[in-house]
């Protein structure tokens, strides 16, 4: 039987969702399906006796128009998700008892590698419709930790509250609510970004890579549609001159190979990372005492580490690691590594697609 979370809002597990599939609710219109295939087959091949009549709404890919909810950062096209294009992103559909309710089914397996990020726009979205036009039954297979960690979520946006504190107030309404551990830090990142997922944050850039090396190491051929684009200009006048911007404009800050001048990186491919321990990151003997307050001046890093880029052919052979050389002139510019490179700050960055700042100049388009 379904528990109530929130007023319109139950967690539940398959045999749950199947019950209302079957025989209808005088209560629950919608269901949000969080199970490993967005097919309603699933519910059969679980149990054969179940026969569960749908009719498509329709299907939403990442990389087609209107794939990723407006208004988010990436224009609509999915580009800067880091799911694959050809990616179900949700199916929509009628189903159940005389096709009344309304069903969207979202693929997540329930492992923690899997993306959840991604997916939680269009599933939060989902709910708060539903609420609006009836209730609705957000389930997995076992309602331990998909389905929870959607609710979490859910609760988060809606009353602000830290995921410690979400997933204890859903644990009030139903005990038994487990996500694994990386949904929970993946909320932790929800929570940090602000209750959005927004892909501009070094948080999402450093999930994004994250993810990307995460495939490239189970052997999957890596996706370069999710590179950045090449920000490649026509070089400038030889004289090198940059023109200060007035005040006001909108000016991005472009890393330029010092050789040729032509732009290979603008500062929004720039992903941060927390500064290391200085050399004595690189010590034999690494030192681990002492207070983190009275550290040594800590020099600036040496590098800047970017999300890989179209120009990046090396990278886009699927090379483990090599040099990265300007695509016009051919300069060494740094060094990448799927299996990661430290900096020199004393920080181990992964994977890592390293520029050397000695090779490059700074300006602004």
């Amino acid at each position: 039987m379904p528990y109530l979370v929130r007023e319109h809002l139950f967690i539940g597990n398959i045999s749950d969702a199947a019950e209302v599939l079957q025989n209808g609710s005088t209560e629950i219109t919608h269901i949000l399906s969080v199970l490993s295939t967005a097919s309603i087959s699933f519910f059969t091949e679980w149990r054969s006796s179940l026969m569960i009549p749908s009719k498509e709404i329709k299907k939403v890919y990442v990389g087609r128009s209107g794939g990723i909810c407006s208004g988010h950062d990436d224009g609509g096209d999915g580009s800067r998700s880091s799911l694959s294009p050809e990616k179900l992103l949700y199916s929509l559909e009628y189903a159940g008892k005389d096709l009344k309710l309304v069903r969207m089914a979202v693929p997540i397996r329930d492992m923690e590698s899997e993306n959840l990020l991604d997916y939680l726009d269009v599933c939060l979205d989902f709910i708060d419709r539903s609420r609006k036009e009836g209730s609705v039954l957000v389930h997995c297979f076992a309602g331990v930790s998909r389905s929870a960690a959607i609710i979490t979520a859910y609760l988060m946006r809606t009353e602000r509250l830290s995921s410690e504190d979400a997933l204890e107030s859903l644990r009030q309404s139903y005990e038994f609510v487990c996500p694994n551990d990386g949904f929970l830090e993946q909320l932790k990142m929800f929570e940090e970004m602000g209750f959005k997922v927004d892909h501009a944050s070094p948080i999402y850039k450093r999930f994004r890579l994250k993810v990307l090396g995460d495939s490239y190491n189970r052997g999957e051929r890596i996706d370069t549609s999710k590179f950045g684009a090449d920000p490649g200009l026509p070089a400038e006048a030889s004289s090198g001159v940059v023109t200060t911007p007035n005040e006001g404009d909108n000016c991005t800050p472009a890393y330029r190979c010092k050789k040729c001048r032509r732009v290979v990186a603008l500062q929004e491919h720039v992903v941060d990372h927390i500064p290391g321990e200085g050399e004595t990151a690189f010590e034999w003997h690494k030192r681990r005492s002492g207070s983190r307050f009275n550290k040594p001046d800590e020099s600036e890093c040496s590098s800047i580490f970017v999300e890989p880029l179209r120009w990046m052919t090396a990278v886009e052979e699927g090379a483990l690691e090599g040099k990265l050389s300007c695509a016009h002139c051919d300069a060494r510019l740094g060094y990448f590594n799927w299996s990661g490179i430290q900096c020199s700050c004393g920080s181990w960055i992964t994977p890592a697609f390293q520029l050397h700042k000695s090779r490059l100049d700074i300006s602004t388009i």
